[in-house]
């Protein structure tokens, strides 16, 4: 988990060194209003970044504990090199640049990549129990429920990125 951390609060110091903030916060509006509509609707929509593909086998499947250790804490674990079903991994970064404070990003940015690694840790346990086949349409509808939450929160976001531009330009 710690190369996660590494890995995001790199990504809030850069992304926070210039300002961008304003249009950061423009972009959470128009990213979260459409694929927070989408996905709280249920509908199909444009892919979103990262839903349509997943990292080689090759970087994982039969090599040194030590590699995928590297390969899962510091490119799997941020997120950024693997698949993200929901769309509101996307906005992350985008938040990350909103803050508009080199301290305040780099700390958003770090606690975002420990609760990004801590769900990757929690998944990787979960699937070390047997699955039954019987489990698989229960796993389609949780997964569902869950993006259909995503589309909510995406839109809650979208809203306070809307008053911020309202309130402060």
């Amino acid at each position: 988990m710690v190369p996660a951390v590494l890995v995001w609060a790199l990504l809030g110091l850069l992304l926070n060194l210039a300002p961008l903030r304003l249009t950061a916060l423009a972009l959470i509006v128009a990213y979260g209003l459409y694929y927070g509509l989408v996905e709280a609707a249920g509908r199909p929509g444009l892919a979103a970044p990262g839903r349509t593909w997943q990292v080689p086998s090759g970087w994982v499947d039969r090599t040194p504990p030590w590699r995928r250790i590297l390969v899962w804490g510091s490119l799997l674990g941020p997120g950024f090199a693997t698949r993200n079903p929901y769309a509101g991994f996307g906005l992350l970064p985008l938040a990350v640049a909103s803050v508009g404070n080199l301290g305040a990003g780099v700390a958003v940015a770090a606690a975002i990549g420990l609760l990004h690694a801590a769900g990757r840790v929690l998944g990787l346990l979960r699937d070390l129990r047997a699955v039954a086949s019987a489990d698989y349409l229960q796993s389609v509808m949780r997964s569902l429920w869950w993006r259909r939450l995503d589309g909510f929160a995406l839109l809650f976001f979208t809203g306070l990125a809307t008053m911020t531009i309202a309130l402060r330009w």
